[in-house]
């Protein structure tokens, strides 16, 4: 159960958040660090509660985004051939839709490499990209993507409108649930899109993370976990609508919801099904998050068990994918070397250098195969199916893989 302290104010209504999971002290989930680093780490309290008004899943406390989204952010979306091909698939949408006219003009908040706006320059459509984190936006750069270093808000908003006109998209993915200001987001939204133009962003949804107790979607970037219910009262309270909402496998499990100014176009029946889905499965009610807490610290204690049982076995254990949220797992768990030899990452500016918090080394993917471990922490698992594809070898060798979402289990 949460401790007893007095509820935080809501980000978007003022409501009282009321906490139901403590997560613990936390590094920065990208802070990956030299072996021989000494500074003095970054640590906050990683909670989050809900809303009683509008029912938004937030953290409690906010990590200054300077910290996390700088020139080495180490994250490129277009790492993943899965996250290639979708946001290719995006991009083709909104081609074929929204973006059909003469003076198309997409904006693309928190761009990362250029992955989505690749192909919209490629069709020739106007567009414009906001990257704070400077290498990725040097990345989208040099594939012919422009993109401004800066974060999107309402003064940079107004500045590319008075610029450059409206905009027929604001398109943000993995990237609105990071923004613990929404009412400046959406006033840069309405200065900068065209009257009926269309505001859409994609994030991991709650839903998928209760029903997954995949609480490891919970750490310092994602500040915010929506649900068609929360995103709705977001949008009206902004004077924006929910017009439709997609459900997407992507990422463990995320929506993409649509918003147009109040009035401007008619919802889909795809709304209503999934405020009636969430109404089923009790989303918005605090009892359900509660519950969802409690399976949270069961699963804590069977994979610290297992690995500690594996450990006094003599069985090596490594783990595969130095990603953000596992910071939330090996610092939550208390998960270090000597329960995990090291982590494979194929993203060279993690390579060579040790997790963040319990300073884990991150090796390149040529570690794990040689020779391969008797078993592997998945710690990438939204990426699985392309994870084994690749490591067929791992399994014919006799290995076994090591998976806690939805529950602790070896395959």
């Amino acid at each position: 159960m949460p401790r007893e302290l007095a509820p935080a104010v809501c980000r978007v209504c003022e409501g009282n958040v009321h906490e139901f999971l403590d997560l613990g002290r936390q590094p920065l989930s990208d802070a990956f660090r030299a072996p021989d680093d000494d500074t003095e780490e970054f640590f906050y309290r990683l909670a989050v509660g809900q809303c009683e008004k509008c029912t938004m899943v937030q953290l409690t406390e906010e990590v200054p985004r300077e910290r996390m989204f700088h020139q080495d952010y180490p994250y490129h979306s277009s790492g993943s051939s899965v996250m290639r091909a979708h946001f290719a698939d995006v991009a083709r949408r909104f081609l074929a839709t929204e973006l059909s006219g003469p003076e198309a003009f997409i904006v693309e908040m928190g761009c990362n490499d250029g992955v989505m706006l690749g192909t919209i320059r490629e069709a020739g459509v106007r567009h414009l990209g906001f990257e704070p984190s400077g290498a990725v936006a040097e990345a989208a750069r040099a594939v012919g993507v422009r993109v401004r270093t800066a974060f999107f808000e309402d003064s940079t908003a107004a500045q590319v409108r008075a610029e450059e006109g409206p905009a027929q998209v604001v398109y943000a993915a993995n990237t609105m649930c990071h923004i613990p200001y929404p009412d400046s987001i959406f006033r840069g939204v309405d200065a900068l899109l065209a009257p009926d133009g269309v505001f859409v962003f994609e994030d991991p949804y709650l839903g998928d993370v209760v029903a997954k107790t995949s609480f490891d979607q919970i750490y310092d970037e994602h500040f915010f976990l929506f649900s068609a219910h929360s995103v709705q009262t977001m949008a009206a309270h902004h004077g924006f609508e929910l017009v439709d909402v997609e459900r997407l496998p992507v990422h463990g499990g995320e929506v993409r919801y649509t918003l147009a100014r109040a009035g401007r176009r008619t919802p889909t029946p795809a709304v209503a099904a999934l405020l009636a889905e969430e109404d089923a499965a009790g989303l918005s009610r605090l009892e359900t998050l509660r519950g969802f807490a409690a399976d949270v610290m069961r699963i804590r204690d069977d994979l610290v068990a297992l690995l500690r049982r594996l450990r006094a076995e003599g069985a090596r254990v490594v783990a595969y994918g130095a990603t953000a949220k596992s910071a939330t797992v090996t610092n939550f768990c208390d998960i270090g070397p000597e329960l995990v030899s090291f982590v494979s990452d194929s993203t060279p500016a993690k390579q060579h250098r040790v997790t963040p918090g319990k300073h884990i080394p991150v090796r390149p993917p040529a570690a794990f195969r040689d020779p391969y471990p008797d078993y592997a922490l998945l710690f990438a698992w939204n990426h699985a199916d392309e994870i084994m594809a690749n490591e067929q070898e791992f399994r014919r060798s006799g290995g076994k893989w090591i998976s806690y979402v939805p529950t602790v289990r070896v395959s």
